[in-house]
């Protein structure tokens, strides 16, 4: 992807890189406050059980307990942990990922505004092994991943090293590419399709991988949006979509459980399959259209 190094970095980039958290000082400072709380009478099994159902409510359980997302991330902006030394290439990395952030936001803005709607930044929160979100605690071997509650998109750069060398997908618009799912995630937020889609769930419970799938192949058709911006501004290099492509294929669920177990079960997939994503993503990148990223009206997506 062309870009220019040396830029400002986005006002909307939060390094909490170190194991800094935004209230300060101890990246696990959500757990431990709450496990000071819940421990001695629920036991450990019982709190990691607790901190599983606030993260996939949205924070919902940590709200009610008073602990916001504010209060466990923060807004802190002010840059890495000073005991935190990352490499140049590790840092060139921030930069490419900074100018990606603010350009595909850009593009949302615009995008939305197209539409007579208003879209409202999200946060880019970067970490190393674990962090506090609004959704709760959260640890690098998840992957990247958005919390509606405070609007955050959450990265652990390590996941770039591990999608070129375990996931065979390589390249810096792969890299891009996750950004522009989660981000995705952000702008469905905005348009009120993840609390339709949430709704959708309690009322069809026999529906929720279902549906979740479909929000997550929508997330793709979004990034597809984007890389679409970007080619008609002459940003893309030859073999760009070819790396989107194939970090899509490299973490579709059918791939995921098939490296992991040997076998295939569609029935517990939540993001869909490896042909799925590929397709919905090239959906959003031939037309660039956010109407033809309905994967809710569609019968079988």
């Amino acid at each position: 992807m062309r870009w220019k190094p040396g830029q400002q970095r986005s006002s909307n980039l939060e390094d909490r890189r170190g194991g800094r958290s935004g209230g300060g000082g101890n990246g696990n400072l959500g757990f431990a406050r709450l496990f000071k709380m819940l421990g001695p009478k629920l036991g450990i099994p019982a709190v990691i059980l607790f901190f599983a159902i606030n993260f996939f409510t949205g924070g919902k359980l940590t709200g009610l307990l008073g602990f916001g997302g504010n209060q466990l991330a923060g807004d802190s902006n002010t840059g890495a942990d000073t005991r935190y030394e990352a490499s140049p290439e590790e840092e060139e990395l921030v930069d490419f990922v900074s100018f990606a952030l603010d350009d595909a936001q850009a593009v949302w803005t615009r995008k939305l505004a197209e539409r007579g709607e208003t879209y409202r930044d999200a946060k880019l929160v970067l970490f190393t092994d674990s962090v506090d979100s609004g959704c709760g605690f959260a640890e690098s071997a998840m992957g990247p991943f958005y919390c509606p509650a405070d609007e955050k998109v959450y990265i652990d750069l390590g996941f770039y090293a591990a999608l070129k060398q375990r996931f065979g997908a390589p390249g810096d618009f792969a890299q891009v590419y996750v950004l522009a799912h989660e981000i995705g995630h952000h702008v469905q937020n905005v348009m009120g399709y993840s609390a339709r889609m949430r709704a959708r769930q309690k009322r069809e419970p026999d529906r929720k991988n279902e549906l979740s799938i479909r929000l997550e192949l929508q997330a793709d058709c979004f990034a597809g949006i984007w890389a679409h911006d970007t080619a008609k501004r002459d940003l893309l290099e030859q073999g760009d979509i070819k790396e989107a492509l194939d970090a899509a294929e490299a973490i579709g669920d059918d791939r995921l459980q098939k490296n992991a177990t040997g076998h295939v079960n569609p029935e517990t997939w939540t993001h869909g399959s490896s042909a799925q994503r590929q397709k919905w993503f090239a959906v959003g990148f031939e037309g660039g259209d956010i109407s033809a990223c309905d994967t809710f009206a569609v019968a079988s997506p």
